[in-house]
């Protein structure tokens, strides 16, 4: 309890300062179409925070949230803005000063909507405020005409215009007014929440015989060719006078609806309701109902109820709107494409709001979000990872729908670095790893040995193992090198590596594993250790002869055999590991082509012997009893 008492007042003192964070600007403003528009802001922030590198600001249009990626209007950081404000926009306030009002010129009914400013102090201290100016750009103005016009009352319509750009003041004048009884013009200036509005009234009273008249407010900037013009048409109720019918809505896909109209008129009225332009029913009534069932988007759009009693005729009408999810995307179906080629995936869905189509590659975001009914993700030059699963996900508030495709990626073998051959206890172990689509397929070649795949005779072992698009080909030789005149071991073996778009054959390198170049290492200190210690005894052993029996001649350390060590080596060539098929020899394909022609290539062996020695041989100083292999020329 006491705890809770300690957290009160923190959590008091919080919100106290989050509130601070304010902005003041219009809710909604007005401009006409060509002109500019500025729209008054003013905000505040915490006292407690203190600006990092200056107060900032960004405008954005449609949405306050930057996650939802909204068109940028203004930066104060930057010039980077949406390519439709790029030169329109400049801040007349002094973000110091808390002051936000921005300038836009040269707007066009594209600009009309919402606009939210978003502060930056610097670090964390940044804020989007929800309030917004909602600016309507006019291409004519508005003409306020009463909902009922009865003849012998007298009659007001005013013309409005918008005033809030610096730049033009407009002129309002009235057309076709010659025929009117005793017109009379009142100008005036309405200025509210620091929006002004430019307006002229026309009174007078108008008879039956003014039915139909049309009258006009043009709208004219000076010392500029802007001119804009409203035109209405008068018409004079002698009949019904008012007609009601809902206001326009939204409903829900599969529900119902009623739609209601109200006629005032003498005598009762016919009223008929009308679907666009098809009649949907008709009857005589003050009022009239219309029951809508199990609405679908297609039943989507204005209802207009029309009331006429033969000596007038008046008409109301709504938008009725059909929310409904997205519908499952159409895509591309799925492709199989070769390497480097290009591609563009096409999705299409429809929804109510308008779904926002989202593709996504093996549950990653690939390209960008789209707010359309269409939406194209291009690939170019494509590579094996642009292999995977692509999905079109459309989504909007009431739901979310998907499609997907497979793209295949076929490409040429391509030999892995992990292919060499390496000198193992058993003997030489080759190996050959290969990638591509389709998978490729793997073929050693050896000197020729009448030999065949999966054969077992002593010499060698085979096998091959595929793992989607990877190959793996080994090969185990027991008996097979050769001994070159600079003292390295050879092996001579092919790989070859082939699907539909390619093959390539190569010489695979020698590589001795680690703990036989050790062994090998430790083998050769020992032997010339050995032999040196050898050809000291003797030297000794012949000094002690010549001065026992005074024979110089003679030398003992002479008949003393010298043993020889042969040791392998790794010739390490990259050259050789491209080295094509070629030489002088025969070779005996081992894969699956084992029947192909042989290659005349030149071979050297290798003899591996275990678990005895030969003459020259070497047994490890410390009497432990290891035999080592020899590899030794033939």
């Amino acid at each position: 309890m006491k705890g809770l008492e300690l957290l009160l007042p923190l959590l008091l003192f919080l919100k106290d300062v989050s509130a601070q964070w304010n902005v003041w600007m219009p809710r909604d403003i007005s401009a006409m179409t060509n002109s500019c528009v500025v729209i008054p802001c003013s905000f505040t922030y915490p006292s407690g925070i203190r600006p990092y590198r200056g107060v900032h600001g960004i405008w954005y249009f449609g949405h306050p949230y930057p996650q939802l990626f909204p068109p940028v209007v203004f930066k104060s950081r930057t010039d980077i803005v949406h390519e439709s404000y790029k030169g329109r926009t400049r801040l007349l306030g002094d973000l110091t000063h808390k002051n936000c009002t921005l300038l836009i010129n040269n707007i066009g009914t594209e600009h009309s909507g919402r606009y939210y400013f978003r502060a930056d102090l610097g670090g964390a201290n940044i804020y989007t405020f929800p309030d917004f100016t909602n600016l309507q750009v006019l291409d004519q103005p508005n003409i306020d005409v009463p909902e009922e016009i009865v003849s012998d009352l007298s009659l007001d319509l005013t013309c409005y215009v918008p005033d809030n750009c610096p730049d033009f003041s407009p002129e309002i004048h009235w057309m076709y007014t010659d025929y009117l009884p005793d017109p009379i013009f009142t100008p005036d200036t309405v200025e509210e929440s620091n929006t002004a509005v430019l307006s002229s009234t026309l009174t007078f009273t108008p008879k039956p015989i003014h039915n139909g008249q049309v009258l006009g407010c043009r709208v004219q900037y000076p010392n500029t060719t802007f001119v804009y013009e409203r035109l209405i048409s008068l018409d004079i109720k002698y009949g019904p006078r008012t007609v009601w019918v809902n206001v326009s809505q939204e409903v829900m896909e599969g529900s119902s609806v009623v739609l209601h109209c109200d006629v005032d008129s003498n005598p009762v009225p016919v009223i008929t309701w009308y679907f666009g332009d098809k009649e949907l029913l008709s009857e005589t009534a003050s009022n009239s109902s219309l029951s809508l069932d199990n609405l679908t988007p297609e039943k989507e759009g204005v209802y207009t109820c029309v009331g006429d009693n033969g000596f007038g005729s008046m008409n109301t009408s709504m938008y009725l709107a059909i929310n409904y999810p997205p519908r499952e995307p159409w895509i591309n179906e799925s492709l199989t494409v070769l390497e480097g080629s290009s591609v563009a995936l096409q999705c299409i869905s429809k929804g109510n709001p308008m779904p926002t189509l989202t593709w996504l590659k093996n549950g990653e975001l690939v390209g960008t979000i789209t707010a359309e009914e269409g939406s194209v993700l291009e690939l170019h030059e494509i590579t094996p990872q642009a292999d995977g699963v692509y999905r079109c996900l459309a989504e909007n508030e009431h739901g979310r729908a998907s499609s997907s495709l497979n793209i295949t990626v076929e490409f040429a073998p391509v030999l892995l670095d992990d292919s060499k051959c390496t000198i193992v206890r058993e003997g030489v172990q080759c190996v050959c790893i290969a990638s591509g689509n389709p998978e490729p397929a793997i073929e050693f070649f050896l000197p020729d040995l009448n030999i065949t795949i999966n054969n077992s005779n002593n010499r060698f072992n085979y096998y091959t193992h595929s793992d989607g698009y990877t190959s793996t080909g080994i090969i185990k030789l027991q008996d097979k090198g050769e001994r070159g005149n600079n003292g390295d071991t050879a092996v001579h073996v092919h790989c070859s590596i082939s699907n539909m778009y390619g093959s390539e054959t190569i010489r695979l390198e020698l590589q001795q594993e680690k703990k036989y170049m050790m062994a090998v290492i430790v083998g050769t200190i020992g032997g010339v250790a050995v032999i040196a210690f050898i050809i000291a005894a003797v030297r000794y052993v012949g000094q002690n002869n010549k001065k026992e029996n005074g024979n110089p001649g003679q030398d003992v350390g002479s008949k003393v055999e010298n043993p020889s060590m042969f040791y392998s080596a790794v010739k390490k060539d990259k050259q050789s590991l491209r080295k094509k098929v070629g030489d002088d020899s025969d070779y005996q394909s081992v894969g699956p082509m084992a029947g192909m022609e042989r290659q005349e290539l030149n071979y050297a062996a290798l003899e591996f012997l275990h678990g005895r020695h030969r003459e020259g041989g070497f047994r490890r100083a410390d009497g432990d009893g290891s035999d080592y292999t020899e590899i030794k020329a033939k």
